[in-house]
């Protein structure tokens, strides 16, 4: 028998608000697919060529464009700036955050009301409001320019982490804990070889939007990676958008190289996504 449910559901789609919204989703991922591959087609035209065919296939194909930002600009040093950053910075994040996720939803102790609205309030409010005492506490460490200073101000940002973590952890079922304790098994111990493993979706999805944050933060290396050795690569890219119609040309291939690593993680976990959202939204 069909649930009464399912019906309700596709009522729903072919309401007047659904079709709506069914429609501007469908015009905008009309658009997306169409800019993203229009992206990489441009990137291997000449200055020339995109001028008088930028929406058209290129006359004919060249990797000058590549050649120039790879081999004479520092944009491999940026790129992997990037990742050095990113990865360590995710990697960091993911850790703190998941253990004070854990702390704040298993165990119960005085202050933890306070602690779970302290990060609710992180979420309200972004990182770039508190830019000066950030800057006055990073200086004051001698952690400007450098990239220890930009991971520690990165994993400070976990309130969302935290929330969805917390989220999760709540409705793992305290057998699960009673027995690890039984088999003598330390606290650690259980984080690490039991309640880690069955969080994959959880740390795949907190690790994919923290990473196209990460990666593509402009704002924040702005301000604290002003020397070149250090720039990122959104940093990079700015510095061909300085002079857009001079070197709009090494834009587009500077910008396809940026997008290629979100494109590669969000594919390789994406089919994390959605369950590690909901994950904790439903307590059986």
């Amino acid at each position: 028998m069909i649930r009464r449910g399912y019906f309700e559901k596709i009522r729903g789609v072919f309401s007047p608000a659904g079709i709506i919204v069914s429609i501007l989703f469908f015009v905008y991922c009309s658009i997306a697919l169409y800019l993203i591959p229009l992206l990489g087609i441009n990137s291997f035209k000449t200055k020339s060529d995109l001028i008088n065919n930028t929406l058209g296939i290129p006359r004919t194909f060249t990797l000058e464009n590549y050649r120039i930002i790879l081999l004479q600009d520092n944009f491999i040093r940026y790129f992997f700036n990037s990742i050095f950053l990113s990865v360590l910075s995710l990697a960091s994040l993911l850790f703190i955050a998941s253990l004070c996720a854990y702390g704040l939803s298993r165990y119960t102790f005085k202050g933890r009301n306070f602690l779970r609205i302290y990060f609710l309030l992180g979420m309200m409010f972004p990182i770039q409001l508190g830019i000066l005492p950030i800057f006055i506490i990073i200086r004051s460490m001698h952690l400007t320019n450098t990239f220890w200073g930009m991971i520690l101000i990165y994993t400070a940002n976990m309130s969302l982490a935290v929330f969805i973590f917390s989220n999760f952890f709540r409705t793992l079922p305290n057998a699960l804990y009673e027995s690890a304790l039984i088999e003598g098994a330390g606290e650690f111990s259980i984080f690490i070889r039991i309640m880690v493993p069955i969080s994959k979706p959880v740390f795949a999805t907190v690790g994919i939007l923290n990473f196209v944050t990460i990666w593509n933060d402009f704002y924040m290396p702005l301000v604290f990676l002003t020397k070149k050795h250090v720039r990122t690569l959104p940093l990079g890219i700015y510095s061909y958008m300085n002079n857009f119609l001079a070197n709009w040309h090494l834009v587009f291939a500077a910008v396809t190289l940026a997008l290629i690593p979100v494109m590669i993680i969000f594919f390789a976990f994406s089919h994390f996504l959605i369950s590690g959202l909901t994950a904790g939204a439903i307590k059986e």
